[in-house]
C-alpha cells in the first residue's frame, strides 16, 4: 500500500505542476499557439480515448461485464455533465463571455478545482487497481490538462487577474488533485474495492471529456490540411496509449 501511496501523490503532483504551462502563452504568437492548441487538443482526444478503451474498460472487465458496471460508467458521464452545467467548466475554449471579469474568473476557478479534485479521485483509485493502470491514467490526464490548462490561463487573465495571480490561483486550485488523492486512499481502507467503483466512474468521465468537450472542438476546422493534422495527432494519441499495453 505504502507504493501505491507514493505513486499516487507523485502523480497528482506532476498534474498541479502542468498547471503552470499557461506561461507560455506569454512566449508565443498567438498564431501559433492556436496552431499548438490544435495539436494538442486532438492528441488530447486521442489520449483519452486510448485510455479508456485500451486500460480503463479492460481492467473494469477483467472479471466480466455486468450491469453494475455500465451503471458506474453512466454515472461518471451524468456527473460529468452536471459539473460541467453547474460550474460552467469549458475545455479550451476562447473567452467570449460579456459577464464583469472577476466573476468569470471565480467561476473557471471553482470549475478547475472541482475537476482537478475529480483527476484524484480518479488517478488514486487507477492506482489502487494497479500501479500500470494508474501510469496510464495519469498520463491520459497530463494529455487534456495541457490544453485545457492554457484555456484557464487565458480566461484568468481576460477576466482581469495579473499573470503573477493568474498563475498562483490556477496552480492552487490544481492542488486540489492531491486533496481528491488523498480522499480516495483514505477511503480505500474502509470501503473494500473502491477501485471497482472509480475505475469505470473514471471511463465515464473520460468518455464524457472526449466526446463533449474535445471532439467538438476538432470539428470547428473545416480545412483538410488542418483536418489531416488534427486526424494524425488523434491517432497518435491513441498509439501512445496502445504502446503502455506493454508496460502492463
Amino acid at each position: 500500500m505504502g507504493q501505491i501511496w507514493i505513486y499516487t501523490i507523485v502523480s497528482v503532483l506532476v498534474v498541479s505542476i502542468i498547471s503552470l504551462v499557461g506561461v507560455i502563452t506569454l512566449l508565443l504568437q498567438k498564431t501559433l499557439l492556436k496552431k499548438l492548441l490544435l495539436v494538442f487538443v486532438s492528441f488530447a482526444t486521442g489520449a483519452l480515448f486510448g485510455g479508456i478503451f485500451f486500460h480503463l474498460l479492460p481492467e473494469v472487465a477483467e472479471e466480466g461485464w455486468n450491469l453494475q458496471i455500465s451503471i458506474y460508467i453512466l454515472a461518471g458521464i451524468i456527473v460529468f455533465f452536471i459539473f460541467e452545467k453547474l460550474i460552467r467548466w469549458r475545455h479550451c475554449h476562447e473567452p467570449t463571455s460579456s459577464e464583469h471579469p472577476h466573476p468569470l474568473g471565480i467561476m473557471n476557478l471553482l470549475g478547475d478545482s472541482v475537476h482537478n479534485f475529480t483527476d484524484g479521485l480518479v488517478i488514486a483509485g487507477s492506482y489502487l487497481a494497479s500501479i500500470p493502470l494508474g501510469l496510464a491514467t495519469t498520463l491520459a490526464v497530463i494529455f487534456h490538462e495541457i490544453p485545457q490548462e492554457i484555456g484557464d490561463f487565458g480566461i484568468l487573465i481576460y477576466a482581469g487577474y495579473s499573470k503573477r495571480k493568474a498563475l498562483f490561483f490556477n496552480f492552487l486550485t490544481a492542488l486540489t488533485a492531491v486533496l481528491g488523492a488523498l480522499v480516495a486512499l483514505i477511503i480505500s481502507s474502509r470501503i473494500e474495492n473502491i477501485s471497482s467503483y472509480l475505475v469505470p466512474f473514471a471511463a465515464g468521465g473520460f468518455l464524457y471529456i472526449a466526446g463533449s468537450d474535445l471532439l467538438p472542438e476538432l470539428h470547428k476546422q473545416t480545412a483538410i490540411s488542418k483536418s489531416l493534422i488534427q486526424l494524425f495527432s488523434l491517432l497518435l494519441g491513441i498509439a501512445v496509449m496502445a504502446l503502455l499495453i506493454f508496460v502492463e
